[in-house]
């Protein structure tokens, strides 16, 4: 039956887990599928280099595989994935849907599945997906938002303003130093997600069953690494030890940890940023969101800070599906870990949201934000806690004494300072917001 006649290109053994898994409604990860279609194409060129494969039924295979590798079909992977913790129905979905492809004469598990099990075959396409998805879309958003804040980090330089601690007024700052740690944030958060790379990228392929390797060619998984890592120019390892690799899934929680640091961080730059631009005549008001749609149905001219927002629930959601992952990675029993399709749909989405976030954040938010100069003024002349700044001339004793004074009065420092006795050249040197911002230049 041709292509275009069975839409359901697939066989038996996915008809039944369709049947036994009716959970979610969600299939697995698209890019896993098609990393699970990348790894069968190489799987089929190497075993018709090595002899094991007729060349012509193994070009049939890998042809087959590489419409799967480039999302032709992706709708051919209908299993849910809450399924067997192996993945083993999904890799028996794949070697189906290739095997129709491939003729009649192309069996599922003898031709496609040649030297590999699921239980080896799986993990590194879901290794191999998140390597592909952190390198290839988050880490290219993180090199985006960095540079979008260092700019807002020059752009604000002179920008002086009240410093808060435990949302109390603070000795004098700049925006354009609140943005730096932002910048400083999102560098570091990158650094973190790389450095789970290297591990990540280290896969189980040609351990077969249980490790061991068993009905597997000696060259087998070498090739397909070599093969795998050419085409995508990936950094595509054997593992550390095969029954390690086989067993854990340590490097998938590493790097949903450090995802969730990431979020961490988002979150505390999101909030900052809706805290900031909250008013804008009853809250702090010190910069100016971009106004991307209207903010109530019934109150006019309302703008919220719908993309702070939105980057919250990213972080929320991140941080759920680490949990759900840690759970997941302490499910290695002996041989085999047995939550990897929840593992590769918690992670895969983290990446996902994360890079998503990412680019809204730095072109919807970042990219617009202006400072409001009058605004921030007020506050860093307003703010008592530069008082701290006398210390050295008059003592702590006596500037707290100055700063109860000019609160009970509503008068300024200044003048309460001059009123106790303080010299005006004295006043003039501590009460620089701009030098207390930047003590050492």
């Amino acid at each position: 039956m041709t292509e275009t006649a069975q839409r359901e290109l697939w066989g038996t053994e996915t008809t039944k887990a369709i049947g036994n898994f009716p959970v979610s409604g969600e299939p697995i990860p698209v890019h896993v599928a098609r990393w699970l279609g990348r790894i069968k194409a190489a799987a089929a060129r190497v075993n018709g280099e090595l002899g094991l494969l007729d060349a012509d039924k193994a070009e049939r295979i890998a042809a087959a595989a590489d419409r799967i590798a480039a999302g032709e079909l992706d709708d051919q992977f209908p299993i849910d994935v809450f399924q067997t913790g192996s993945g083993t129905s999904s890799n028996m979905n794949a070697n189906e849907v290739i095997a129709t492809l491939a003729g009649d004469d192309v069996h599922a598990n003898d031709d496609v599945n040649m030297g590999q099990s699921s239980n080896d075959v799986f993990p590194s396409a879901v290794h191999l997906a998140a390597l592909d998805r952190a390198v290839n879309d988050l880490l290219p958003a993180l090199d985006r938002l960095a540079p979008a804040l260092e700019a807002k980090e020059r752009e604000f330089a002179d920008v002086v303003k009240s410093g808060r601690t435990h949302w109390m007024d603070a000795v004098p700052v700049t925006l354009g130093q609140e943005f730096g740690g932002y910048a400083a944030q999102v560098r570091e958060g990158r650094a973190r997600v790389e450095a789970t790379l290297e591990r990540l990228g280290k896969i189980p392929l040609g351990g077969t069953a249980v490790g061991t390797g068993l009905n597997t060619h000696p060259e087998f998984a070498e090739r397909v690494r070599a093969r795998l890592a050419q085409a995508t120019g990936l950094t595509i390892s054997p593992p550390a030890d095969p029954f390690e690799s086989q067993a854990a899934r340590d490097a998938l929680v590493e790097t949903s940890g450090a995802l969730k640091t990431l979020a961490v961080s988002l979150t505390k730059i999101a909030n900052d940023l809706r805290f900031l631009g909250s008013g804008p005549r009853a809250g702090l008001a010190e910069i100016f969101l971009p106004e991307l749609q209207k903010g109530s149905s019934i109150m006019p001219g309302k703008v919220n800070p719908v993309i702070p927002e939105v980057v919250t629930q990213v972080a929320a959601q991140v941080i759920g599906n680490d949990a759900a992952i840690t759970i997941g990675g302490m499910q290695g029993h002996f041989e085999l870990n047995v939550f990897v399709p929840l593992m590769a749909r918690n992670l895969l989405q983290s990446i996902s949201l994360l890079a998503a976030a990412c680019r809204l954040l730095d072109t919807k938010c970042v990219a617009g934000i202006e400072a409001n100069r009058e605004q921030t003024e007020h506050y860093a002349e307003a703010t008592l806690s530069a008082a701290t700044a006398l210390n050295p001339y008059v003592g702590y004793d006596k500037a707290t004494e100055i700063v109860n004074k000019a609160a009970a009065s509503g008068r300024s420092l200044r003048e309460v300072a001059r009123e106790e006795g303080v010299a005006e050249e004295v006043l003039d040197e501590a009460l620089d917001y701009r030098k207390m911002a930047r003590p050492h230049g």
